[in-house]
């Protein structure tokens, strides 16, 4: 099920945006084929299995890439592939002996992707480093925050995840649909501090026409207005509102009962600090779950603060089948949705086991063959 059943990907696992790239394409109906080191890595985190949800939607198999053998079965595996993801720095895969040329050598139409910090050229090319510095150069995490606080982390979220993992999907997509026409390969290098530096395409734009301010918590999208921010309520829950156009503002002041004379124009940054100070006056006066009954459903644009275990329990996203639940586990569906072609439930996360092997290499491989690796040790399951 899905718009992308019948395509075939090829996943040397890693952490972060590459899995979550994957996710993406297996959510909507791409066979993907993860293949996971044999031995156990230490990355910080440790969960069951079935709490990896970037894992979900796709079956795996565990190899020693340092085996030739393991090699071979990858390549053989790349014949009927019509993409591949890694995200290790520039030049591991190649000394691998499964790089862009290995593997487009086995398969000319094969669209390689490479998910990366920096990229796969530059100065910091073969430096370490996570979603953080990578956010950092592009200009974007100096504007998060509010004034005269330090930047704000914005989680993984706008570079793993945005500026890398949502990049990777869209460049694998767009060469799989050029690769049908062309009948050749390419290799897509995805780099998190490029995805991240596009996404700010528009503010680079308001800066150089002199409408954003360097000073952060001082412009109309950053905390600097009050009418685009969030306040707490009498209970100390938090509510957050946005109504930059003129005529849903005045409906905010009327229902929250604030005479728009005693603020002045809406959008003078001199007018700013006495209506933050009404607001949060205002928003004072009842519990958040009151506001939700008044501002819900108007034009004020107005939504509560939810921490991530309220979100599936939110009555629009309820009907809106936004979050599913799968062995026990509430997660995002998959998204977008399409009319014709809708993707199914999510599968769970699935630990690459040697018992598991001959199902995950069910439509890649014969089984006769399957047997054969096992019986020689090249298919084994993670940490054996």
């Amino acid at each position: 099920m899905g718009p992308l059943a019948g395509v075939k990907i090829v996943e040397l696992a890693g952490i972060g945006p590459g899995p979550m790239a994957a996710t993406m394409l297996a959510d909507l109906g791409a066979t993907v084929l993860r293949i996971e080191r044999r031995e156990a890595v230490e990355l910080g985190v440790k969960k069951e299995p079935k709490y990896n949800l970037l894992a979900r939607n796709r079956k795996a198999i565990a190899l020693d890439l340092k085996d030739p053998e393991a090699v071979k079965l990858v390549l053989e595996l790349v014949k009927d592939a019509d993409g591949l993801i890694e995200g290790f720095r520039p030049g591991v895969t190649e000394r691998l002996g499964l790089g862009p040329d290995d593997c487009l050598a086995i398969n000319p139409r094969l669209v390689y992707g490479r998910i990366t910090g920096w990229g796969q050229t530059g100065p910091l090319a073969q430096s370490a480093g996570h979603d953080i510095n990578y956010i950092s150069i592009t200009g974007v995490l100096n504007a998060i925050g509010r004034k005269d606080q330090l930047p704000a982390i914005p989680l993984a979220l706008l570079g793993d995840m945005s500026g890398g993992a949502l990049y990777m999907a869209m460049g694998m997509l767009a060469g799989i649909i050029e690769a049908r026409q062309s009948g050749k390969g390419q290799v897509v290098d995805a780099a998190i501090c490029d995805g991240t530096a596009s996404m700010a395409l528009g503010f680079f734009g308001f800066t150089a026409s002199g409408q954003w301010n360097n000073e952060r918590g001082t412009n109309i999208l950053d905390s600097g207005a009050p009418f685009y921010d969030v306040y707490a309520c009498k209970d100390e829950q938090l509510v957050s509102i946005g109504p930059l156009e003129g005529r849903f503002y005045i409906q905010l002041l009327k229902l929250l009962d604030i005479d728009p004379a005693l603020i002045g124009a809406q959008n003078d940054p001199r007018n700013w600090p006495k209506a933050r100070e009404l607001f949060a006056q205002a928003f004072k006066q009842r519990n958040r779950a009151e506001w939700c009954s008044l501002l819900e459903g108007t034009d004020v644009c107005f939504a509560p603060v939810l921490s991530f275990a309220e979100a599936p329990e939110h009555p629009h996203l309820k009907a809106r089948g936004t979050f599913v639940e799968v062995d026990g586990i509430a997660q995002p569906a998959p998204a977008p949705r399409f009319s014709r072609t809708p993707a199914a439930v999510p599968t769970p996360p699935q630990q690459a086991t040697v018992q598991g092997a001959p199902a995950a290499l069910d439509g890649w491989l014969p089984q006769a063959q399957v047997e054969r690796l096992i019986a020689a040790g090249v298919l084994g399951g993670v940490g054996e």
